[in-house]
Parts: C-alpha cells; sequence; structure tokens
C-alpha cells in the first residue's frame, strides 16, 4: 500500500507542477466567469447606433405602422425604389426596405438592400413584423374583427409542480432542470476523456522510455496502475474544486463593481426584450411593458432552482466522476500498455469510447423523457451510467435506482480494473510487437 501511495504522489505532483495545468487551472474560471458575466453585462450596456432603414412603400399600406425598436428606425420615403438605390451612398441609411404594390396578394417580394450585413436579427425583426402586419390586412379585407382575434388569444402561466410521496409539493421548472442535466452529463464526458487519455499516454510515455522497467522492478504492475490512475484522479479533482472556488470568487468580485448603481428589475426587462427581438417578434404586440410579466418568469425559475437539492447531486457528482473514471481509467491504461505508440491505440479506443460517445448523443433524448424505460436502462449500464445518471438526477430519481446504478458502477469498476490489470501486466514489458485482439485475449488467461 505504501508503495502505492508513493507512485499517487508522483503522478500528482508531478502534474500538478506543469505549466498547462496552472494554465488551466487559472483559465478555467476566466472562462466560466466571463460566460455568466458577459451576456448579463451586454444587456445592460448601451447598444451600438441602431439601424436606420428607409423604407419605400410602394403598397402605402405600412406607412408610419411598422413598429420602431431601440435597434431598428424606419424612416419613410416617398421617392422611387431606383431613386433610393441611386442616393443610397450619398445617405446616412443603412439599409433600405421595399415593399412591392402586389405583396397582399403575395405577387411580390419584400426586398431589403444593405451597405453591411445588417445580422440575423435585424432581417428577423423585420420579416416578422411585416408578416404581422400582412395577417391583420387580409384579416381586416375579410371584414373579421381583429379586436375579437386578439382577445381570443389568452397567455397562461403554466406552473410545474411535484408532490412527493409525503404530500407536499415542489416547485419545478424543466428548463433550468435541462440546462443543470446537461451541463453535469457534459463535465463528466469531459473529465474522463480527458483524464483517462492523461492515464493512457502516461503508460506510453513510460513504456516507450524503458522507465517501467525500472519501476516494475520495485512494484507490482497492479500497483503501478492503480496508482497511476488515482494520482491523476486526484489531478482532475483538484482542478474541478479549484475551479469552482475561483469561479465563485471571480463572479462575486466582480459583479458588484461592474452592476453598481444598476437597476436590477429594469436591467431584467431589458434582457427580455433583447431576447425578443433576437428572435424576431413584435415587441409591440407582446406589450412588453406590462408590470410582473418577467418578474414572474425569474422569481418561478429561482424557486425551481432553490427545489434542486445540491447537496445530493455534488455527491453523486463526486461519486460518478471518481468510479467513472476510475472504471474507464483502468481500460485506458490497458491500451497504453499494449501498444508501444499512441497512433497504435485507435484500433482498441473505439469500443471503449463507443458507450461514452452513445451516452452524451443520448443525453439529449433522455432529457425529454427522464423516467423511460431507455433512460432506466442507460442509467444502469455501468458504461453509460456516469453520463446518464448525471443528466437524470436533477428531474428526481428514486432512492433504489440510485442505489442499484451506483452498485452496478462499483461491480463494473471491479471488473474492468480486474481485466485492465491481467493486460497491463502482461503488456507493460511487452516491445515491437503489433497486438491484437485475439493477443489481448491470450493475455487474460496468462497465469502467474
Amino acid at each position: 500500500m505504501n508503495k502505492i501511495f508513493l507512485i499517487i504522489q508522483r503522478e500528482y505532483l508531478t502534474r500538478v507542477k506543469k505549466k498547462s495545468f496552472i494554465i488551466m487551472t487559472i483559465l478555467g474560471p476566466l472562462l466560466m466567469s466571463t460566460l455568466l458575466i458577459v451576456p448579463v453585462w451586454l444587456a445592460m450596456r448601451d447598444h451600438e447606433e441602431p439601424q436606420k432603414i428607409e423604407v419605400v412603400d410602394d403598397s402605402f399600406l405600412f406607412r408610419d405602422s411598422i413598429p420602431q425598436s431601440k435597434n431598428v428606425k424606419f424612416i419613410y420615403s416617398e421617392i422611387t425604389i431606383d431613386k433610393a438605390q441611386e442616393d443610397f451612398y450619398q445617405t446616412d441609411f443603412t439599409g433600405i426596405l421595399h415593399i412591392p404594390s402586389n405583396v397582399i396578394t403575395g405577387g411580390g417580394a419584400v426586398k431589403f438592400y444593405y451597405k453591411e450585413q445588417p445580422g440575423m436579427a435585424v432581417e428577423e425583426y423585420i420579416k416578422s413584423n411585416i408578416e404581422e402586419m400582412i395577417y391583420n390586412f387580409k384579416l381586416q379585407k375579410s371584414n373579421v374583427d381583429l379586436k375579437t382575434i386578439r382577445n381570443a388569444h389568452t397567455s397562461i402561466n403554466l406552473i410545474t409542480e411535484k408532490i412527493t410521496e409525503t404530500g407536499s409539493t415542489e416547485r419545478t421548472s424543466t428548463g433550468v432542470q435541462m440546462t443543470m442535466g446537461f451541463i453535469l452529463g457534459l463535465l463528466i464526458y469531459m473529465f474522463i476523456f480527458l483524464y483517462g487519455a492523461q492515464v493512457m499516454r502516461g503508460v506510453i510515455e513510460e513504456k516507450t522510455s524503458r522507465i517501467v522497467e525500472v519501476i516494475i522492478s520495485s512494484v507490482r504492475p497492479f500497483q503501478l496502475m492503480m496508482g497511476k490512475i488515482i494520482g491523476v484522479a486526484l489531478v482532475g479533482l483538484t482542478q474541478f474544486l479549484l475551479w469552482l472556488v475561483l469561479t465563485f470568487s471571480i463572479y462575486t468580485a466582480v459583479q458588484p463593481v461592474l452592476f453598481s448603481g444598476v437597476n436590477k428589475e429594469k436591467l431584467q426587462k431589458e434582457m427580455v426584450k433583447e431576447e425578443v427581438f433576437k428572435q424576431g417578434a413584435n415587441l409591440q404586440a407582446l406589450k412588453m411593458d406590462k408590470p410582473g410579466l418577467y418578474d414572474n418568469k425569474t422569481y418561478e425559475a429561482f424557486d425551481a432552482f432553490k427545489s434542486i437539492d445540491f447537496v445530493s447531486i455534488i455527491l453523486c457528482f463526486l461519486f460518478y466522476f471518481l468510479v467513472g473514471y476510475l472504471m474507464y481509467s483502468a481500460l485506458f491504461a490497458a491500451i497504453g500498455a499494449a501498444v508501444d505508440a499512441e497512433t497504435d491505440t485507435q484500433q482498441f479506443m473505439l469500443p471503449i469510447t463507443i458507450p461514452l460517445v452513445l451516452s452524451f448523443v443520448m443525453a439529449q433524448t433522455i432529457m425529454q423523457e427522464p423516467s423511460s424505460s431507455l433512460a432506466f436502462w442507460f442509467s444502469i449500464i455501468p458504461l453509460t451510467s456516469p453520463v446518464i445518471m448525471m443528466v437524470r438526477l436533477p428531474f428526481g430519481v428514486p432512492i433504489w435506482e440510485l442505489a442499484l446504478s451506483m452498485s452496478m458502477l462499483v461491480l463494473g469498476f471491479i471488473f474492468t480494473t480486474w481485466l485492465a490489470a491481467r493486460i497491463y501486466r502482461t503488456g507493460i514489458l511487452m516491445y515491437g510487437k503489433k497486438v491484437s485482439y485475439k493477443e489481448l485475449w491470450k493475455w487474460l488467461f496468462y497465469k502467474g
């Protein structure tokens, strides 16, 4: 046991002292903090100069009626489209919107001319408003009362609550749960791939440099393999914990400085207006100035967020990260021991990585139906459970399913470690020979 501890210490200290580890430990929190802060900062900053668009309306139906916004300003002209195009670069207009005379009957296309690409948001804003107005014109032409139609449109506030076995209710939000599940699954997926590959490369480097021959004279192959796997696992766990602490510290330190003196209620409304604008919706029709529209949804999301049991999720994340990593890294170590160069690993990597990639691909489907039979079996099978169970956890998983999944994962880890150790002990000192699956099968049953 003391020898394994020495190997763990060596693997851990060697990697933690590397410049790449230090750089990534600093860059990771900076990037994550940026992702949290920048969207809010962009929402509160002063917008760039709005698009100033000249409207040439040959149909005479849209004069002074297309909704203005902070980002798009419409100026109506009495000149022809040919004259507008001719004088375009002598004006300060950023675009020309030409509405043909037969636009209502669909005989002509609405055209938008520009000097510089305006962006998808502006295009969608113009398109959606013109479509909405044409829709209203056609209804009026058919003597349909627009007020009656508008009154018929009813927006409801759908609140989802889970009833527990004790009879109490908990506020939930599918959007919050899906987001959290996807992020947790992605983290597990990335860490297993990243640090499992580090174990494999480390074994290949020691094998090709013949350092392993010296090490094996003092320790057993199994001790070397386990020491290397656990050492790299601790490196990954250290980096992950540092990312959490540093990200929280940076966000906490920057937020008061960046958002000092900002009206939070106004900021929230501006953010949702910006989002609706990007989707090309009609801001006037949605009546975004209606008080409380955004706040209710925000509070609902916060309530759902607070209802999530973060302690249980973090503990489960640590379990699935460590055990899932240990299982996969044992197989990665076996591959590293079986080959002489990293280029030879491709044929053996495929069977190992397919379950991991499949679980990440299936995560989208699982999030749609977290309690389905497919979700259950994928969260029980050891090779897919680290990712899939983390995707399901925010939605709530029965205790017996969680216990069964953890038990199967531990058994899977024991089996794969035994399997990898049999290959590792033979392959670690094997040089100059192209290994096949048939050869690996023989190694499993070598005695001694």
